[in-house]
């Protein structure tokens, strides 16, 4: 066999065969391909591999190949099987790859999270982990890869809060994958304590002898906030629930009735339905906000202004604080902490209750005895004495 004896074999009404040597042949077929094969005997067996197409596989790559199996056969090996067992490897691999596992631990683990938590640890992967080792097989990740390849990545660019998190979210990945018996060492737990990361600190709430000054500074609306905002700013402060679940709160879970938003599991982050009883300033809210939407199609109870079947903003609350001038101590967040304090010291109620109210698990010793519907009558006095203390401060 040559190269120009390969070129210049033209297709027949049948397939025909060149031969070269050693069980290795070239196979001219009618459509005009042609596809190296090698023929082979293995345990008294005829059998035959293919080795690729021509021109792609030039000759003298197809009497490599062909050297290559007949080297197997001296070691009592069947080519093809042992091509079979190499893809199979190969399968193996790329389904155990990082990006794969870490896929699977997000489908098995996003039932229980928030759709804000779910989009936060998908978008953390997606764009500090899975371009750099999402297709590197899980069991062959280091230490040294993980810091060079991402985490030194978002060293340099000062997101240390941000790091700690990817840090974490790849430590339950490398535990799964541990768990399913994919790899057998954890890089991102033995990166502990050796990474840049920045204190945790909590979210900035005023102190309670400044809430008279900002309920005053909010009620006067120098700022000229729209009045759709300072009704949110009202409504967080009155029911002290998460500002991602105050914007997303929808007309369809508000229960005027009996005077309770029932906020679903997938707004929670505990995906768990959620109880939050209305006072008479929050209903008043509600109820003002349902009159000046009149007509609008929303379903939500604090829409966007530019598009209304959009929510507000996630940064609209926290702008009214600036305005109204407490950006330096106060965050939308922070609601919960105020509340959560002086319910506590003034208004004298037990924890159970006030964290069954912010929707945290109890800490207290009847834990998760408890599910959502208990404290309900508790939780419903509590928020109107909550909102009538706050108003005090007028």
């Amino acid at each position: 066999m040559t190269d120009l004896k390969c070129k210049g074999a033209k297709p027949k009404d049948k397939a025909y065969k060149l031969f070269d040597g050693m069980g290795l042949y070239l196979e001219i077929i009618p459509s005009g391909k042609k596809f190296w094969r090698i023929k082979y005997r293995y345990l008294g067996k005829e059998k035959r591999i293919s080795l690729g197409e021509y021109p792609l596989v030039t000759l003298q790559a197809a009497r490599d190949k062909c050297l290559e199996c007949k080297k197997l056969l001296q070691d009592n090996k069947d080519p093809s099987l042992e091509r079979k067992k190499s893809i199979q490897a190969m399968q193996t691999e790329a389904s155990n790859s990082f990006q794969s596992i870490a896929d699977e631990w997000i489908d098995k683990n996003k039932v229980r999270w928030s759709e804000g938590y779910l989009k936060k640890v998908r978008r953390s992967l997606e764009i500090h982990v899975f371009p750099f080792i999402g297709k590197d097989p899980i069991n062959n990740i280091k230490a040294i890869d993980l810091m060079r390849k991402c985490f030194s990545r978002m060293e340099e660019k000062g997101i240390s809060d941000l790091l700690d998190r990817t840090r974490q979210i790849c430590n339950q990945i490398f535990r799964y994958g541990i768990q399913t018996n994919r790899c057998t060492e954890n890089p991102a737990d033995q990166l502990r304590g050796a990474l840049a990361t920045r204190p945790h600190s909590h979210y900035r709430s005023i102190d309670i002898n400044d809430l008279s000054e900002f309920l005053r500074n909010l009620e006067r609306n120098e700022a000229r906030l729209y009045e759709q905002t300072r009704r949110a700013v009202w409504f967080s402060i009155y029911t002290f629930c998460r500002p991602g679940e105050i914007r997303k709160a929808q007309w369809e879970h508000i229960d005027l009735p009996n005077a309770r938003w029932i906020i679903p599991a997938r707004f929670m982050k505990k995906r768990r339905d959620h109880v939050v009883p209305l006072s008479q300033q929050s209903l008043k809210i509600i109820k003002m906000q349902k009159s000046d939407l009149y007509g609008i199609k929303t379903p939500y109870v604090f829409p966007s202004v530019v598009r209304f079947s959009n929510p507000m903003s996630e940064n609209t609350v926290n702008q009214a604080i600036k305005r109204i001038g407490f950006g330096n101590k106060m965050v939308a967040h922070g609601f919960r902490a105020l509340a959560r304090t002086q319910i506590r010291e003034k208004l004298k109620y037990d924890s159970d209750i006030i964290e069954k109210q912010l929707a945290h698990k109890s800490s207290g010793p009847l834990g998760e005895a408890y599910d959502r519907t208990e404290f309900i009558e508790d939780r419903t006095k509590m928020m109107q004495e909550w909102a009538d203390f706050v108003d005090g401060f007028l």
